[in-house]
């Protein structure tokens, strides 16, 4: 399959299905509602996400024709990313208890870290993926507030390490990814037509743990933690924003509106903007992955802290200018 219709075939496919979830929505009246832990104005469909989801199942799904011998690994990840949407389906329908979608990702994660294992990977490797899924599918859940933002962020991550990887699935299921977000994108930027809902942004969170995986097989530790930079626009504001509603004792669980992304939502009136800054810092921070390719290990980790570094300071100052003060009692 040539590169052209891999990348059209995923941009069609989602299209076609974001329109084809949006009437659905419409139809059964699935819609987000504004209100005040809601960063939107208007009621808005949800659900989209489920078309880059087909989108990824059929892409494993061709992946494992072309190369049987990888063919049970990517049923094991496949199964964990349909646990994950699926989940996440439900509870767009209907609200379920957080920690029965935690358990869920829980076991979608032990899947991944078995597909790992049955690529060859060690226990470290499978470790990893675990942790990383988990993290990274209830990251994307928190950080999908505004109009394009976690859609655009996951596909610039997913583009960057397919480009790191060259060929192989990481390449594949990378470009995967971003196209069919290319196909939902449209519904989605400001101002949105049809949100993602938690059918779309965990597994988006999910897929991603795959690809690190899958791209940092048998890597040092801090190769590992250098391809994470990518990541850190949204693992600096959703780490930050939980540990400061924990330590102020608030359900840190429930939905708000209390990450600098919403804060400078809020502030600029408009979600384009916020949506394009941290675009922009994401194809920094993918800049500086390649730059640092032949770095060593004391200068990742100075590059990196750097990194980490400016954004605390970024999220610090955003929640500081933020005149919302929004809090919540346990």
């Amino acid at each position: 399959m040539t590169l052209c219709l891999w990348l059209s075939a995923g941009v069609a496919v989602g299209w076609a299905g974001t329109w084809l979830a949006r009437r659905y929505a419409l139809h059964r009246n699935l819609l987000d509602q504004p209100g005040e832990r809601r960063s939107h104005r208007q009621a808005t469909p949800r659900g989209g996400g489920i078309a880059v989801v087909a989108v990824l199942l059929l892409a494993l799904a061709v992946l494992s024709a072309r190369d049987p011998a990888r063919a049970a690994a990517a049923a094991w990840a496949g199964l964990g990313l349909a646990l994950v949407a699926g989940i996440g389906g439900i509870d767009d329908h209907r609200p379920l208890s957080p920690w029965l979608r935690l358990g869920v990702h829980v076991l979608a994660g032990a899947l991944l870290a078995g597909a790992i294992l049955r690529l060859g990977g060690t226990m470290l490797d499978a470790a990893l993926a675990f942790g990383a899924a988990v993290v990274l599918t209830n990251v994307w859940n928190f950080m999908d507030g505004i109009d394009g933002l976690a859609a655009s962020q996951a596909a610039l991550v997913a583009v960057a390490w397919a480009l790191f990887a060259g060929q192989g699935p990481v390449f594949w299921l990378g470009l995967a990814l971003a196209a069919g977000l290319c196909g939902f994108l449209p519904f989605n930027l400001p101002q949105a037509r049809i949100f993602l809902g938690d059918v779309g942004s965990g597994p988006l969170g999910y897929v991603l743990a795959g690809l690190l995986a899958l791209a940092t097989l048998g890597m040092d530790p801090p190769h590992r933690l250098w391809l994470t930079l990518p990541l850190l626009p949204f693992l600096v504001d959703a780490s930050l924003t939980l540990f400061a509603r924990m330590l102020r004792g608030e359900p840190w669980w429930r939905p708000h509106v209390q990450h600098a992304y919403q804060a400078w939502a809020r502030r600029a009136r408009s979600h384009g903007g916020v949506t394009a800054a941290y675009a922009a810092a994401t194809v920094v921070a993918a800049l500086a992955m390649f730059g640092m390719h032949s770095f060593g290990s004391a200068g990742i980790m100075l590059i990196y802290s750097l990194f980490v570094l400016a954004g605390g300071l970024s999220w610090r100052r955003l929640r500081a200018m933020d005149k919302h003060g929004f809090t919540e009692r346990p």
